[in-house]
């Protein structure tokens, strides 16, 4: 996959930038060709500047999860800009840093560096839990706190670094959420299994099966396949001689949608979907050319829905008239994340990493997908999940 980077210009270097430079908001600006800056760089007219990276596929095809999660992060650096907030006696002025992983770990872990170098002064991402695992440890090594509110793979706090955190459920919540959902609330016997070997897509697919096989069900086929593929009919031919009830596919939604339009056309009318966060979004209607089968889908999410988050309402409202029709899933945890960052840093007074970590580590911040506060490993405390299903086009929580 080709390394693209989402470049942010600050005013100063926009001349000297021009050559490549990418329209941004006034309010993320940075260059590629900039040298390394100190978390707070004093600019002229004496305010501070604090700079907060963000990491996504911006590129590929997920690139529609990358720019909603960028979205969330820059819709909040633009309120914090709104808010005349000072550190060490300073007026803050705050930029985003946004670079493109292309969901891809070598670029992902590329792109941590280029943050590390440029000395920002935290990060929110990255999206995909194979490239955030790695870039954890690049973190960690430079101090850079990262807050994550996608990657959801457990294997991720493991190492138990201190610069690590998540604000969303892990997939040990999910894929035991709809594996007991599938075999003790619906009654479904016969599961089938999918994944695309992605850290995500296999451990979620894992916690599914064991889950599901604890309760009772029998697992009749277990298939592999990438996060490239888009051709499925040897493998649900496969499935289907079988006959499963459900089908989980541990994934995104750019597989789960040609998916289903081939489940439609093996006549697999009757066969769940079930799959977590990675298929659980409004792109995979339009993926799945809204076929039939889309009304066979459940998915999971972590965190509430929107309508039960602290301020989910109103603030996708918002969203959505400054970035209409790109919602999907994170943007809330991305904006939350950012904001996280910022009130750790006004609590300790300083931008710098090593300073305000201590206040990040205690933080019990009440944003708008809930109130975060950490576990000793960096896992979200209480962390909820909600079940979907579609029903005509439209995503709709279920009632369990």
């Amino acid at each position: 996959m080709q390394w693209k980077l989402t470049v942010v210009v600050m005013a100063a270097a926009l001349a000297a930038a021009a050559c490549g430079k990418k329209e941004e908001t006034p309010a993320a600006t940075t260059s590629s060709a900039a040298p390394a800056a100190a978390p707070a760089a004093a600019p002229a007219g004496g305010d501070v500047v604090v700079r907060i990276g963000h990491v996504a596929p911006m590129s590929g095809g997920q690139a529609h999860y990358g720019k909603d999660n960028e979205n969330g992060a820059r819709f909040a650096i633009e309120d914090l800009n709104k808010q005349d907030i000072t550190i060490g006696g300073k007026k803050v002025k705050w930029e985003l840093v946004a670079e493109d992983d292309g969901a891809d770990p070598k670029q992902g872990t590329a792109a941590a560096q280029k943050l590390c170098d440029s000395k920002v002064a935290g990060v929110v991402g990255h999206l995909n839990s194979g490239t955030t695992i790695p870039a954890s440890k690049i973190y960690n090594d430079c101090g850079i706190p990262m807050v994550t509110g996608a990657a959801t793979n457990p294997d991720l706090t493991k190492p138990g670094y201190d610069t690590t955190y998540r604000i969303i459920a892990n997939d040990n919540a999910l894929g035991a959420g709809l594996a007991n959902y599938a075999v003790k609330t619906l009654g479904f016997k016969n599961v089938a299994v999918i994944d695309d070997r992605t850290a995500y897509g296999q451990g979620v697919a894992d916690i599914f099966r064991k889950t599901a096989e604890t309760d009772g069900a029998k697992v009749v086929d277990q298939q592999f396949t990438t996060d490239k593929a888009v051709d499925f009919m040897a493998i649900l031919t496969a499935i289907k001689s079988k006959n499963p009830d459900v089908i989980f596919y541990g994934g995104m939604d750019a597989q789960a949608g040609p998916m289903l339009r081939q489940m439609a056309q093996l006549g697999m009318t009757k066969v769940k979907l079930f799959g977590g966060d990675g298929i659980c979004t409004t792109k995979i209607v339009e993926l799945s050319s809204k076929s039939a089968t889309m009304d066979n889908v459940i998915c999971a999410e972590g965190g509430a829905s929107l309508a039960k988050m602290p301020g989910g309402v109103e603030w996708k409202k918002r969203y959505d008239e400054r970035f209409p029709g790109e919602f999907q899933i994170y943007s809330p945890y991305t904006y939350d994340a950012t904001m996280l960052l910022a009130d750790a840093m006004k609590r300790a007074d300083s931008a710098d990493p090593k300073v305000y970590l201590p206040k990040l580590k205690e933080s019990s911040y009440q944003g708008v997908t809930t109130t975060i506060k950490f576990q000793p490993n960096g896992e979200l405390v209480d962390a909820p999940y909600t079940l979907y299903s579609y029903k005509d086009g439209s995503k709709v929580p279920v009632e369990q």
